[in-house]
């Protein structure tokens, strides 16, 4: 396969029908173009690296959105990580909100009934969790709700950091698998 844009597109398709070796070689045809996409935005390589790991997790959740009518392959998967890449930029720029302001806006939290199916959501993350090795689970929990950075992560486990972009890639896919059944 040399990554004409009938090859992307199929490559896609069979991602969306959770093809694993598909997204292999999705991920060896289009990283590298990710990844600059992402570099000429974030200006930083760790940065740009860590949005493209995420940007293939958004691949895999979206991949059955793809219209192939609406968009070439190639630019569909620039556009998630151009957004992507943007939504970090806009995040780490957030501006303070001004304290008397705060006080004028409403509760956002969780309606009774949001915090049921919260709560039961919950439980199924952490019945998931409990299914991947503890190491694995304590990272993934550290990286997706402490908020720790892959490099952070790789320092207090003692492994490479590309080890530890793989434990959360592949952490991901099991706790999505298993949430599926």
């Amino acid at each position: 396969m040399n990554g004409t844009r009938a090859d992307i597109g199929d490559l896609l398709s069979r991602v969306a029908l959770r093809d694993r070796a598909a997204f292999r070689e999705l991920y060896r045809h289009s990283s590298a173009k990710l990844f600059g996409v992402s570099l000429r935005i974030l200006k930083s390589q760790a940065e740009a690296e860590d949005a493209v790991q995420d940007v293939f997790v958004k691949i895999w959740q979206r991949a059955g959105s793809y219209r192939p009518d609406a968009a070439a392959p190639m630019t569909w998967l620039i556009a998630i990580a151009r957004n992507h890449a943007i939504d970090e930029l806009r995040r780490r720029r957030m501006p303070l909100a001004d304290l008397d302001a705060a006080e004028a806006v409403a509760d956002s939290g969780p309606t009774p009934e949001q915090a049921a199916v919260n709560a039961s959501e919950g439980s199924r993350i952490d019945r998931c969790l409990g299914e991947l090795e503890p190491d694995r689970a304590q990272a993934v929990r550290l990286a997706y709700v402490d908020g720790e950075s892959y490099q952070d992560l790789a320092d207090r486990f003692s492994i490479p950091i590309n080890t530890m972009r793989t434990w959360l890639r592949r952490s991901l896919l099991r706790l999505r698998e298993c949430l599926d059944s």
